[in-house]
């Protein structure tokens, strides 16, 4: 560039274009900038040198210390010696030095010599000339002039406001600072290694194998746990610990030895304080305690799953349950009464199920006080030294009790009668097995105490039981049977050479803990994986569960146990019978299927392989009445057996078990047979599944019932029109909305065919078979409309994956539903740009003169959210959306600019860009009722053509379909979660042991290799404060020590387990199915067992919980009409989840009080004098229904209450309707009777009338306070309450695929 252009450049804002001189610039700063760092090396040589001569100088000739003598500390003439020593003295004494030299040199000074003509006057003079420091460079400064200059410096740092006294305390403050962090550095050097000395003790705690290590997952879930524990727990700790992610290793081969624990542990802690550290040090050891007692229970995991092995006789994985039951009630009956304290008494919840109890004894509270006669025969016998065994064989055993089954034989009968003459007070010994005791510990104290377990429990002494199974289990069972005929306990020396062995270790030993351990881990840590070819095919009855659609629900729920739970959680139990037990386990059913499979839908195979990959990986146990499968199974008897049973108590009971379970050839193949017609049913479910997708090309969610009806007609050539008729008929008697609308959902489309071939005279299933192949050849595809099916309906689970993810939240959803929009526009739609939003109906209630109802829109894409976000459409405005509501119909606008009707939100839109195409979808619900609409519109398109086509509109049909789904999947979470707040409000106040509670949702795993996930929505507390969580799901990998949470979900039963020190019950709240869709982690603190009339009020709370929850899911099946007990409940806006929870307490109490009779009130009667909370619990009930008797004689006089305990009473209660418009409820008139009344007295009262009256009285007040506040704001039009989502409305950019 020449200096012209550059000028010319110079008055331009733009820079001149460095691409014409860049290159010699460049070079030019290449060399400048290595000569300057060649010379920047020759000048710190330089300087290294001098440096290093001075040092030299320094050694050889030290400084003159006498300089030191113009050093002292007097102030006023400190600026004096300073300017001498800085700019005098330096020159003159040298010259002094010198001119002395001189005179010594020419003898000056001797007497005798003639005076000369030297003058050290001029000679000074001329050497202070000659020695100027401004004009000469100073020769090398002598000792004395080295030592004056360092006085002269520190003089300098002595003087205020000078350059050199900053400096000097700048250094000093420096030197200062830095030996107070030396100082820090070395208190937190020995804080270090005090720590880690701490977790290096620590360590050892903890059950490590023969190596020296210990799994390194359970370290990260010791740390994660933490904060969860410790309530105090700092924000920046927390957040330390939160942000660390876990490892996705396989972590039972991960470990870490003792020096790798103490640096990854204290990486976490080192900011600790010292309180906060032996807080954690505590947590640690608390943890290192729980993963022993693990390792313990474990091992009887593992026997117990070889016992179910065992006990399968058919190989079908399902042992049944009441016999199970049977078996575990004779065992605990006939163990001594001071043994019977370590089980669960098999009676009782948890060990059966709250529905199995009777009502008396679920309301009524006495049976509780067995417990209290127990514990009091336990003092007298401790006190007396009397036998148990001599009590035990003079105590009569009921033989009626019901559901018992007894296979007792005359020789069990002797022995046990010989176990309970044997016994004497010298040998009863009981056992103290501390949770915190050390694993090794208690297997050596076992041995110890053998002789008296064997006489203290039932069954033989030796069990032959070992978990290798190398012998033959006949000559075991031979064995067994020769010593139970001598009527003799066998050798025990004999029976502990042949007990229980792991991998030929001794119990106890460090093999036999490691590999414990190491099962405990993989127990822990295993994720369901997805189900092999064979198991695949139950996925679409997990579907089912998903979506609701339920009839038989009790019937399709052993399918997943059956075909796919059973070999999948095998491998998590003991891995070395996996395989066998899985190929034992239905392979012959499996392979029938698969057969069938083959046979029936050759070409619906692709469609059905596609819904089973899209639902495989949901594999949860489904609670049955009637049989156990193998998690079930063992989660029971771990149940059962408590926390502090031995192990030779648990073999016992293995013993007992497998020798009294007994089961016919003719149960056998009834079991078998029903396996097998389970299978069939779940086969049919994913054939018709298929079928119907097959039909629903363009995935809009129905099929037309009137083509359907169409095509069969045409079966076997018209042959079977009455069977057809009348199969229609009784399919629409069971779906009433189906004369209306005339649209068969997949659920209705299956019943619509099962009902046709039940009306043929062939087999149902040989039918069934027929008219699937009939209309699979009815029907054609190409190949290019199949993957476009596929395609849509992969988008269409992503919808309602999003709302089963979303933790009861419509964001999610409502950013898949937009996403599902504009990637079939863009793939199928010719690349449109759509706009697209949702709006939902409520009440109008702010201005009613407009409408009963409006259409408020929540929800839009981007680009219109400043016009359409949160807009009311009143019915009264323009516009075609409430023409859709009424029709249920969608309106399709192909040209929006001649139509005239339109209402347009974006008032600033020029006429001429009014262009484009408008779809309005209405939404409906399971029973086509219509809450919303869904909206499209192409108006932001230039292009020519923008009208929706045929398929787009059913795919957009589709779309508004599977957005119901999803809504009122998220709508049911929350009323779940509401009730169970309600649930929770009215417990605390009767249980304050119960300390907190968490409650989890089931989440299904983001793909179908992962296993479910639980996500923590509420905390609440007995203080009365509820915190909502937002944070990620608990994965099972993550926290070995909340496994306890997933064993409840897997199981689908109750689990009693202690973490931390701090005793937890979880219990799974069930799906229609029995499957757990949530969980209450219930936690008691430090008490073992929560007093028993909270126990029972837990258990009222929670039967009532699952009550209103199956009602909940029960509201949203298409074929189930809700069935209303209060009036209240007819208002659409008052049938929430709240009032169903006391709604059931009301019926249970209803059906106990109208058990009595006059008869029942005589305790209370016969009072002259009633106790005050008797008294006042009357006078409560007969103001609720006469609030006029108010300080009257009817209430307060005694013996005119007493009149009044009679049958009308009885029948009044019953009929009683607290939310009823003719009821008057005084709240506070009642209050002021029962406030008074502690719940805890009135169960120790006793009096079982009082108990039903007391609940039945605050039962009326809960529903009467709920009625009270009437109907609120904002609701969703005709439909149940709390069905309108909470969150405000969301915009969503709609992105590309």
């Amino acid at each position: 560039m020449t200096a012209t252009e550059m000028k010319r450049n110079q008055g331009n804002d733009e820079l001149p274009c460095l691409s014409n001189y860049a290159p010699w610039k460049e070079c030019f700063y290449e060399k400048v900038q290595q000569r300057c760092l060649s010379l920047q090396k020759i000048k710190v040589k330089t300087v290294r040198a001098q440096k290093a001569e001075e040092e030299k100088v320094k050694k050889r000739e030290p400084c003159d210390w006498l300089s030191k003598e113009w050093f002292s500390e007097e102030k006023e003439s400190l600026d004096t010696r300073i300017y001498l020593l800085d700019k005098l003295l330096p020159t003159l004494v040298p010259g002094m030095e010198k001119l002395l030299m001189e005179v010594e040199r020419k003898n000056v000074l001797a007497p005798d010599k003639e005076p000369n003509k030297f003058n050290p006057i001029n000679f000074l003079g001329e050497y202070l000339m000659r020695h100027n420091p401004q004009y000469c460079i100073s020769t090398k400064p002598g000792p004395y002039l080295r030592g004056m200059k360092m006085v002269t410096e520190e003089l300098k740092t002595e003087m205020p406001g000078t350059t050199s006294e900053r400096l000097a305390r700048m250094k000093s403050e420096a030197k200062n600072k830095r030996k107070e962090r030396e100082q820090v550095d070395n208190m937190k050097s020995q804080v270090k290694e005090m720590r880690k000395e701490a977790l290096a003790i620590q360590f050892k705690e903890w059950a490590a194998d023969v190596s020296g290590r210990i799994p390194f997952a359970l370290v990260q879930s010791a740390l994660r746990s933490f904060p969860d524990v410790i309530a105090s727990t700092p924000i920046d700790v927390r957040k330390a610990i939160y942000d660390r992610k876990l490892e996705t290793v396989d972590t039972s081969e991960k470990k870490v030895n003792i020096d790798e624990f103490t640096e990854y542990v204290h990486s976490y802690t080192e900011h600790f304080s010292n309180d906060m550290f032996q807080e954690i040090l505590k947590h640690l050891c608390q943890c290192a305690d729980d993963f022993q007692e693990a390792i313990r229970h474990d091992m009887w995991r593992q026997m117990f799953t070889d016992l179910f092995l065992d006990c399968d006789y058919g190989k079908v994985g399902l042992l049944d349950r009441q016999k199970i039951l049977a078996l575990l009630v004779d065992f605990y009956d006939r163990c001594p009464v001071i043994a019977k304290r370590g089980f669960c008494n098999p009676r009782q919840w948890p060990i059966i199920e709250l529905q199995e109890i009777e009502l008396a004894d679920l309301w009524g509270g006495l049976d509780d006080q067995e417990v209290c006669e127990e514990l009091s025969e336990k003092l007298v016998l401790s006190q007396t030294g009397i036998s148990e065994g001599e009590i035990l064989a003079h105590e009569p055993v009921d033989d009626n009790r019901q559901g018992t089954y007894r296979t007792r034989t005359s020789v069990r009968e002797g022995l046990f009668e010989q176990m309970a003459s044997d016994l004497d007070g010298d040998t009863i010994h009981s056992e103290k097995s501390s949770f915190h005791e050390d694993i090794k510990t208690e297997r050596q104290t076992e041995p110890a105490s053998a002789d008296e377990q064997e006489e203290a429990f039932p069954g033989s002494a030796s069990t032959g039981y070992s978990l290798s199974r190398g012998g033959e289990p006949g000559s075991e069972k031979q064995v067994e049977e020769e010593e139970f005929s001598l009527g003799r306990e066998p050798d025990t020396e004999t029976s502990r050479e042949e007990d229980y062995h792991i991998s030929d270790r001794e119990p106890g030993s460090e093999g036999q803990v490691s590999q414990e351990k190491d099962n405990w881990i993989a127990e822990a840590t295993n994720t369901i994986s997805g189900p092999t070819p064979e198991a695949t095919t139950v996925t679409s009855e997990d579907r089912a569960v998903a979506d609701m659609d339920i009839i038989a629900s009790k019937q399709d729920a052993p399918v997943a146990e059956v075909v796919k739970e059973t070999p999948a959680r095998k491998e998590s139990f003991s891995m070395q019978h996996g395989s066998q037990f899985g190929q034992q386990t239905s392979s012959e059913t499996r392979l029938q299927d698969k057969d069938l499979l083959q046979d029936q839908g050759k070409d619906l195979r692709p469609i059905m392989a596609e819904i089973q990959n899209r639902w495989a990986s949901r594999t949860r146990s489904a609670f049955d009445e009637s049989c156990l499968n193998l998690p079930q199974f063992v989660q029971l008897m771990e149940t059962f057996v408590g926390e502090d049973i031995s192990l030779p108590t648990v073999k016992r009971l293995i013993a007992f078990i497998k020798e009294e379970y007994k089961q016919t050839e003719e149960e056998k193949m009834e079991q078998l047979e029903k396996v097998h017609h389970i299978s069939r049913l779940a086969q049919r479910k994913l054939l018709l599944e298929a079928l119907f997708e097959k039909w629903d090309d363009n995935a809009s969610g129905f099929l037309d019932l009137e083509e359907v009806d169409a095509v069969l007609s045409t079966f076997k050539e018209g042959m079977e029109k009455e069977a057809l008729r009348k199969a229609k008929k009784h399919l629409c008697s069971r779906y009433p909305q189906l004369s209306r609308v005339g649209k068969l959902s997949p659920k209705a489309f299956q019943t619509f065919l099962e009902l046709v071939a039940s009306e043929f005279t062939a087999n149902v299933d040989e039918a069934i078979d027929n008219l699937v192949e009939f209309l699979t050849t009815s029907v054609e595809r190409s190949h290019m409309k199949c993957l476009q099916s596929l395609t849509r309906r992969k988008w269409l689970h992503n919808i309602q994956q999003a709302a089963e993810t979303s933790g009861a939240s419509m964001e999610p959803v409502y950013k898949a539903v937009f996403k599902a929009l504009s990637q079939d526009a863009e793939a199928h739609g010719d690349n449109k740009k759509i706009s697209a939003y949702i709006a939902l109906l409520e009440e109008n209630q702010l201005s009613p003169e407009r409408g009963q109802i409006l259409l408020h829109y929540v929800a839009c894409t981007t680009d219109d959210a400043p016009y359409v976000l949160n807009q009311i459409l009143y019915k009264d405005m323009k516009g075609v959306s409430f023409a859709a509501v009424e029709e249920g119909k969608p309106v399709h606008i192909p040209r929006v600019q001649l139509h005239g009707n339109i209402h347009f939100w974006n008032y600033d839109r020029p006429v001429e860009e009014r262009r484009g195409s408008f779809l309005v979808l209405p939404l409906h619900d399971a029973r086509w009722r219509v809450f919303g609409i869904l909206g499209l519109d192409t108006l932001r398109d230039q292009c020519e053509k923008t009208v929706f086509l045929t398929h787009e509109i059913s795919f957009y049909q589709g779309v508004s379909q599977a957005f119901s789904k999803a809504y009122h999947h998220v709508c049911r979470l929350e009323n779940i979660l509401q009730m169970t707040v309600t649930a929770l409000d009215w417990l605390y106040p009767r249980a304050p042991s119960v300390h907190a509670v968490i409650t989890y949702l089931v989440e299904p795993g983001k793909d179908k290799t992962c296993d479910y996930a639980l996500r923590k929505v509420i905390t609440t507390d007995n203080t009365g404060q509820k915190e909502i969580h937002s944070s990620p799901v608990l994965l099972r990998k993550e926290n070995l020590l909340r496994v306890y949470l997933f064993k409840c979900i897997d199981s689908s039963g109750v689990i009693r387990t202690s973490v931390c020190g701090e005793y937890h019950i979880a219990v799974p709240l069930r799906d229609l199915s029995g499957q757990a869709l949530g969980i209450f982690d219930i936690s008691i603190g430090h008490c073992q067992k929560l007093p028993p009339h909270e126990h029972k009020d837990l258990q009222k709370m929670l039967k009532m919980a699952q009550a209103a929850c199956s009602e909940i899911l029960k509201m949203s099946l298409e074929e189930t009409e809700p069935t209303y007990v209060l009036e209240a409940e007819h208002v659409a806006n008052l049938r929430h989840a709240g009032i169903l929870f006391h709604q059931f307490m009301l019926q249970d109490l209803r059906e106990c009080v109208q058990k009595l009779n006059a008869e029942s009130f005589a305790d209370i009667k016969s009072y002259a004098e009633p106790p005050a909370l008797v008294h006042n619990i009357v006078k409560a009930v007969l103001l609720l229904f006469h609030p006029n008797w108010k300080g009257s004689e009817e209430t307060e006089n005694w013996s005119q209450c007493i009149l009044k305990l009679d049958d009308n009473l009885i029948q009044e209660i019953y009929c009683f309707d607290p939310t009823a418009a003719s009821v008057q409820v005084q709240a506070e008139l009642l209050l002021d009777c029962i406030t008074g009344v502690p719940r805890a007295a009135v169960w120790q009262h006793g009096s079982v009338p009082a108990e039903y009256l007391y609940n039945w009285v605050h039962t009326c007040l809960s529903l009467a306070e709920i009625t009270r506040r009437g109907e609120r704001k904002g609701r969703v039009y005709d439909y149940q309450a709390t069905m309108l989502v909470n969150d405000t409305a969301k915009i969503f950019k709609i992105q590309s695929p």
